[in-house]
């Protein structure tokens, strides 16, 4: 497991520095490992294995993608004991383990006992994942886990390398040891929450007469929330298509990521896509820390892998573009565009990495011609960090494969997720000059560009989310940075929202019930909590047990989804994240309400976070000056 310090830059507080921890994959010896060779002398293919066929006949790239993932390594620091046969007993060594995936181990001994495993017919293997060194779901206790030998490696300074292969991948060990239990233990909880939720309701509902408004918040609260998750469970990515490659043209808008942009443009140029239809694009917005100089050693290292075979085109397939002056998030996003070659674009946050397969699997939807815009799903990649980044990504996961498939359902996602989104480039230079001069209640908009741009597309498109497509993003680390973000979230949403209901009632009836419905619930929610914990007690000595319990419950209802879904001992965090909302979270939006014009960013040093610090500096000189001036008593 690998630990990566956060970017400084973000932190704009004084908070004490963390250290992130990352997943850690092994790397190829490859840089460019997934992406095929134009000659057609080798690919990623012959290296990972045929695509297969499905019952009809017809190439499987789902299975493939499953096939390849089962095989990736990641590179971990943890005891394995293994035991097995020998003479009339048995023997325990202990290893260290190198590297795992689902199907194997790479363990360091010493020779002598590297050869007793050799010789082994059959070993069994117990050690414990740990948080953090293989993906989410996987971190438990294995004990007796079969295995047998598959290779030896001895070097000459005394140490040796024996490589193990499961009998059964962790997977299947997994879904035997505890994953069946867990689905049924969760799957049961859920169907226990939802119906107390709906009796809970059904109560608000033979109230209704004595407060007819606290009641109606309590039913459309709980009708919202439940009918997400019901249309989520109906929702499916659209399956891939081997032979739809549309052109694309990934674009990577940059400001101070200086520490991540190396990574996410890797990321952008390896995937499984054919070199003619896929080209890169960096926009810095004008940095003022090293990022420029990031971003050209990545480059030139993306290049430098392609000079053996030169079947990359990567001397012609990515670039960069400094711009002058900062000039904002959509500007550098519109530049991109501009210079784009392609018919798709797709926009990463600096801060993201894509998965091999991302591009392949967000355009697919596309395939319907009134499609505008694609959201992929973004997990969290700093996930265990904290318990801050553990609640973020029960958090992201649920909003993604909850909230955003549930919409999707109806082709309605409001929001196109700046991680990884996909627009058709037509749409977006026909409203660019629009959303870059877009102002609200006179104010400039300086932030929101995703949910901005998505109001454009949807009018008068469809906008969906595709699963399948993923990307992983650095979460804020510290409340200070975490806070800030929400803040401009908050109003952010509030300004888009307000401007998506004017139109969403043009869309699927029930879908524009829902939106509706959905803005609603969280501005009057301050009002309604203040209501029941303050002046129901206080005024009529009533202490709030049923608005407690359906807190609870809703906690409840996202940890037992991510349970459900994921089997990440993450799950947990989910209650977390819900209180954290009602006692934190939830008194941002007033104040989101009378500060919508603010155009710093909080969680990085644009020119408006500098004018504000610098204001605040100057405020803060000028009342230290008063107090040498006042006269003592």
């Amino acid at each position: 497991m690998i630990t990566v310090k956060d970017n400084p830059v973000k932190n704009t507080n004084n908070d004490k520095e963390t250290q992130d921890v990352l997943l850690e994959e092994k790397p190829d010896r490859r840089l460019l490992s997934y992406v095929p060779d134009e000659d057609g002398l080798r690919s990623n293919h012959d290296r990972r294995g045929a695509l297969s066929e499905d019952e009809n006949g017809e190439i499987d790239y789902t299975l493939y993608q499953q096939e390849e993932k089962r095989g990736q390594r990641y590179l971990v620091d943890y005891d394995v004991t293994v035991e097995f046969a020998y003479l009339s007993g048995r023997k325990l060594l202990v290893g260290k383990a190198v590297d795992i995936s689902t199907t194997g181990i790479l363990l360091k001994m010493s020779p002598e006992d590297a050869e007793y495993i050799e010789n082994a017919e059959q070993v069994k293997l117990n050690f414990v994942i740990t948080p953090g060194s293989m993906p989410e779901g996987y971190e438990m206790k294995v004990k007796g886990l079969k295995a047998h030998c598959v290779r030896l490696l001895k070097r000459d300074d005394g140490t040796a390398f024996c490589g193990l292969e499961f009998i059964d991948t962790l997977a299947q060990y997994a879904a035997h040891k505890r994953q069946n239990y867990l689905l049924g233990a969760s799957a049961f909880c859920l169907g226990i929450i939802t119906l107390v939720i709906i009796m809970m309701r059904a109560e608000s509902v033979v109230y209704f007469r004595f407060n007819r408004w606290l009641y109606l918040y309590s039913i459309i609260a709980a009708t919202f929330l439940l009918s997400r998750y019901f249309f989520a469970t109906f929702y499916r990515p659209v399956k891939i298509d081997p032979d739809y490659t549309p052109g694309v043209t990934v674009i990577i808008p940059c400001f101070n990521e200086e520490n991540w942009i190396r990574r996410t443009i890797h990321s952008c140029i390896n995937q499984d896509y054919p070199v003619d239809k896929l080209e890169v694009i960096v926009v810095d917005d004008h940095s003022n820390d090293h990022s420029v100089e990031r971003i050209k050693e990545a480059i030139e290292e993306v290049k430098a892998a392609d000079t053996e075979r030169g079947s990359y085109h990567t001397d012609t397939r990515i670039r960069y573009v400094v711009q002058p002056v900062n000039k904002g998030k959509r500007e550098a996003m519109a530049v991109g565009a501009t210079e784009a070659q392609h018919e798709l674009l797709v926009f990463v946050d600096s801060d993201s990495f894509l998965d091999p397969f991302a591009v392949r699997n967000i355009v697919q939807p596309f395939k319907d011609k009134e499609m505008g815009g694609v959201s992929g799903r973004t997990d969290v990649a700093n996930t265990y960090t904290n318990a801050l980044t553990r609640m973020q990504s029960v958090r992201y996961y649920i909003a993604f494969r909850i909230m955003k498939a549930a919409e999707s359902y109806f082709d309605a996602v409001t929001c196109l997720s700046g991680p990884l989104s996909c627009y058709r480039r037509d749409l977006v230079l026909r409203y660019a000059d629009a959303w870059l001069n877009q102002k609200f209640l006179g104010q400039k908009a300086t932030f929101g560009d995703d949910r901005s741009m998505t109001n454009f597309i949807l009018r008068h498109n469809r906008t969906a989310y595709q699963d399948t497509a993923v990307c992983a993003t650095i979460v804020p680390n510290s409340y200070t940075v975490f806070l800030k973000q929400q803040m401009r979230w908050k109003r952010s949403w509030l300004r888009e929202s307000l401007i998506a209901a004017r139109y969403i009632w043009k869309k699927e009836p029930f879908m524009s019930l829902s939106f509706y419905m959905g803005l609603m619930v969280p501005i009057a929610a301050p009002i309604i909590v203040l209501y029941n914990l303050i002046y129901v007690p206080v005024m009529h000595r009533v202490f709030p047990v049923t608005f407690i319990v359906g807190m609870m419950l809703m906690a409840l209802l996202m940890s037992m989804a991510q349970l459900f879904l994921r089997r990440s001992s993450t799950w947990l965090f989910g209650m977390w994240f819900c209180l954290y909302y009602e006692a934190v979270l939830l008194w941002q939006m007033p104040v989101a309400w009378f500060t919508f014009w603010k155009s710093t960013w909080g969680t990085r040093l644009t020119p408006a976070d500098l004018a504000e610090m610098e204001k605040e500096r100057l405020k803060k000189e000028r009342k230290e000056e008063k107090k040498r001036h006042v006269p003592k008593k």
